[in-house]
């Protein structure tokens, strides 16, 4: 049996963890944080060897390859030392994904980008499952990883979210269809602050993908464009503003959503559940995606008229002596942020903050001034956005949790404002995750 070591022992581990034991290999986890009870007691149930508070070198002498969760960094002496000694390193997805191959003709449609990767995957996954699809839906924001759902059932299709760490360490993975939204500076925390080096990470979405598999990209983002001639013999298929950009599949026309593939689809923009630009290009590359599976025009207008939204992602969430509360938790950079800025329409009270991962503020300069009355700022990053918006808008208050902060917001509130937590940060200075702030902001909205 081959011996294979999983660093983390969360939800990425467990689910390598349940593979590696169903391909009857020899487990060690190893985690440099501490290991919660309930996983301590799953691991010592089926004799899995733990360890917590650090990797022991002396694993590196038994073990054939390594499977690390995709919030280490590889730049840590552990695998630098793995490196050395020739050991491959796996991506939990590039785990699951040797094992799906080999098992089953699954097929795979891979989502990424620096914003909407979760609302497009969101969206696609309920387009397909209204159509009768056998499909799941896994990945980065949710709360089953790609191993986990294979070896629960194998479906017909996986709608898979990934974020760059998840793609740091792929080698073969290949998805018949594979999307990126966009490319905007992020995690510049864990690359270093070579943003290219970002990018590039995320464009290996397709990096083995051949000419029967489609690449469905942004066509008016100009960091996709730059690297488009890296891309092997794959089959582009560009969405974008305007028909003729890009020969694009997908555009706006009159006010109008146009998807030409095969029978042309066409949809009234204010008819869409999701409003905002940036939701609107959401809508195409899941479009595009649905028709190329074989969703029908029927189906697909129904799906995009009536789907519900994605928690923490421009989520209303109460509206009290006509001030409207929304949460946009998941917004953990600045294009995100932008695209909350530029859907809402009247004057802001905003709620931003946590752990900066390298953010130019300046791209919400203009929208900032423009529609933002009150800055409420939380946590390590607090100060840098005082700092920087200080010349912009008069009214910035530096609190300590968001039971302050709501209550500050209501406060200094008047009615026909809209209080948007949209936070521009990383949560773990104050939170487990954003799912977790998200929920609290809204348990302090309904307190008041």
């Amino acid at each position: 049996m081959e011996n294979i070591l999983i660093l983390g022992s969360g939800l990425s581990a467990i689910g390598a963890c349940y593979l590696a034991m169903k391909k009857k290999m020899n487990i060690r986890i190893s985690d440099i944080n501490n290991i919660t009870q309930a996983h301590k007691n799953l691991f010592t149930k089926f004799n899995v060897f733990w360890e917590e508070g650090g990797h022991s070198l002396s694993h590196l002498n038994w073990a054939k390859s390594i499977v690390k969760s995709p919030g280490i960094s590889n730049e840590i002496d552990f695998l630098k030392e793995a490196r050395k000694k020739n050991i491959p390193i796996l991506s939990e997805v590039e785990f699951a994904f040797q094992y799906i191959k080999n098992t089953s003709n699954s097929k795979i449609i891979a989502i990424t980008g620096s914003n909407g990767k979760t609302t497009t995957s969101e969206l696609l996954y309920y387009i397909l499952k209204k159509s009768g699809f056998d499909v799941e839906i896994c990945g980065n924001s949710f709360s089953h990883s790609f191993s986990q759902k294979v070896i629960d059932k194998l479906s017909k299709y996986y709608v898979l979210e990934l974020s760059s760490f998840q793609l740091e360490d792929i080698k073969y993975f290949q998805p018949d269809i594979s999307i990126i939204l966009n490319l905007s500076p992020d995690h510049l925390d864990r690359y270093n602050s070579n943003v290219e080096k970002y990018y590039d990470i995320k464009m290996a979405i397709q990096s083995n993908q051949q000419q029967d598999d489609v690449f469905i990209y942004f066509a008016d983002d100009k960091n996709i464009n730059k690297r488009l001639h890296k891309c092997g013999e794959v089959t582009f298929i560009p969405f974008g503003k305007a028909k003729h950009a890009q020969n694009n599949t997908a555009w706006i026309e009159n006010e109008k959503l146009i998807i030409n593939h095969k029978k042309i689809f066409t949809m009234v923009l204010h008819e869409m559940a999701l409003q905002g630009r940036h939701n609107v290009y959401n809508s195409m590359a899941a479009g595009i995606a649905a028709k190329i599976l074989g969703v029908n025009n029927d189906i697909l207008r129904q799906c995009l008229s009536d789907f519900k939204g994605v928690e923490h992602r421009l989520e209303p969430v109460l509206k009290l002596d006509d001030k409207l509360f929304i949460n946009d938790s998941k917004a953990t950079n600045c294009n995100s942020v932008f695209f909350a800025l530029e859907t809402i329409k009247k004057p802001i009270i905003w709620i931003c903050g946590g752990v900066d991962k390298g953010n130019d503020y300046s791209i919400l300069n203009d929208l900032v001034h423009q529609k933002v009355d009150v800055i409420l700022a939380l946590g390590d990053a607090s100060k840098k956005i005082e700092s920087h918006f200080k010349k912009i808008v008069p009214s910035i208050l530096k609190l300590n949790s968001m039971q302050d902060a709501v209550l500050q917001a209501n406060k200094l509130s008047i009615p026909g404002h809209t209080i948007l937590l949209s936070p521009a940060c990383s949560s773990f200075d104050m939170f487990h995750d954003y799912q977790e702030r998200g929920r609290i902001f809204k348990e302090c909205v309904f307190n008041l």
